[in-house]
């Protein structure tokens, strides 16, 4: 499996961006998750601190880990347009510098805490272009949480990503309301540990789905916000993949 750091100029974004990369060492049209960061991480934190390479190089599957700051992957009101920049530019530039699937049964996205929320947006939004989608420790309910999620460190970070964050419920940028939007699905996976401040808001997902007769797989345990989470559970996330005939 080679790691690869790849530097590239983003037309949407306006500058120079980066992701990281793993991709199998031989063959080519290879399936591809592409892996979301959290809130106060990079492209390369899944390698930094997790195994991914090597849990990837098992199943044969590219991996491909964009970096999109503390955007919640939204365009931004008063910043850049990362939801245009993962959903559109990303795939296309990663298509076209490596040799990867561009079949939906070969595509799936996940991410953690932030990118959790980015992956089922992904999803949700975009279903006819993904297999499967997961998240891990997700903040699914966004919408009703903004006003408890303080940020000291970036005090003015909701109106930069939104303008109003009040406005955010019944938006595409809530997931609740995306769930009645959305027929037929990729296959979703939620993963939560029980100690963590965002386990509410993944079981009121799972109850949501349910309402909405949309199948989901969760994991609900032991665990916390935290790496050690995040690397046992990333191991279930492709071991779930439906990668057909692989």
């Amino acid at each position: 499996m080679a790691l690869l750091r790849c530097d590239f100029f983003s037309d949407v974004l306006g500058f120079g961006t980066s992701m990281t990369v793993l991709l199998p060492d031989t063959g080519t049209d290879f399936p591809t998750l592409y892996l979301l960061h959290g809130l106060t991480d990079d492209d390369t934190a899944w390698t930094r601190n997790t195994s991914v390479g090597r849990y990837a190089a098992d199943r044969g599957i590219a991996v491909v880990m964009p970096q999109v700051h503390r955007s919640f992957y939204t365009d931004e009101v008063w910043g850049r347009p990362y939801w245009t920049f993962v959903s559109e530019e990303l795939p296309g530039t990663a298509r076209r510098l490596f040799r990867l699937s561009g079949r939906r049964e070969d595509t799936f996205v996940a991410g953690l805490s932030m990118g959790g929320y980015g992956a089922l947006k992904l999803a949700l939004r975009h279903p006819g272009r993904f297999a499967a989608a997961a998240s891990l420790s997700g903040v699914l309910d966004l919408a009703t949480r903004i006003p408890s999620l303080d940020r000291p460190v970036d005090p003015h970070m909701w109106q930069r990503i939104f303008g109003d964050p009040a406005s955010v419920p019944g938006t595409g940028d809530d997931l609740f309301h995306l769930l009645g939007t959305v027929a037929d699905p990729p296959a979703l996976y939620v993963a939560c540990g029980t100690g963590d401040a965002l386990y509410p808001g993944n079981v009121a997902f799972r109850d949501a789905c349910a309402a909405h007769g949309l199948p989901l797989t969760t994991d609900f345990g032991p665990g916390a916000h935290d790496w050690a989470y995040w690397d046992a559970r990333i191991q279930d996330v492709l071991a779930w993949l439906p990668m057909t005939g692989r």
